[in-house]
């Protein structure tokens, strides 16, 4: 992981402990057409997740949802089926509500996944849900549980 992207978290981190801001977030259950899951490696972190980020001033989530899975991630072309859950979280001081969305995408379109922010992530890849990396964030293997049984998920992340 790159020092200067853990140095930039840590002032962010001291500016949010400051601040305290409410922050708006958008994650996706992005799935190919073999049911395989789509998630990233950060720069910044360690486990592999979701992708997603923030949302925007003036933004919808819809919007954010679509902008982040083509800044991250190259995936222009996403159908999305539902809204998975929305949760509050707490961690790193700020005050944040998360919309997790369950999209589809062609095979076309997951074979031309690629990293498109090469600073921000490290790696991307198509995984089996039954297959997911030992190092997938707590958090993620909850969400895709939470997808996998058709629940809709609220509360806490």
């Amino acid at each position: 992981m790159a020092l200067h992207h853990r140095l930039i978290g840590k002032a962010a981190g001291l500016y949010w402990r400051v601040r305290k801001p409410r922050t708006l977030g958008v994650r996706a259950v992005v799935l190919d057409p073999d049911d395989r899951v789509a998630l990233v490696r950060h720069s910044y972190a360690d486990h592999w997740y979701l992708p997603g980020g923030g949302v925007n001033k003036g933004e919808s989530f819809e919007g954010a949802l679509r902008r982040e899975l083509q800044e991250e991630v190259a995936l222009h072309d996403v159908r999305v089926e539902r809204i998975v859950g929305v949760y509050h979280s707490r961690r790193e001081a700020k005050d944040d509500h998360v919309v997790i969305f369950a999209v589809r995408v062609s095979g076309e379109a997951a074979a031309a996944m690629r990293r498109a922010d090469v600073m921000e992530i490290e790696q991307v890849g198509w995984f089996p849900l039954d297959g997911l990396p030992a190092d997938t964030s707590p958090a993620t293997r909850r969400r895709l549980a939470e997808y996998g049984a058709n629940a809709v998920g609220l509360g806490a992340w």
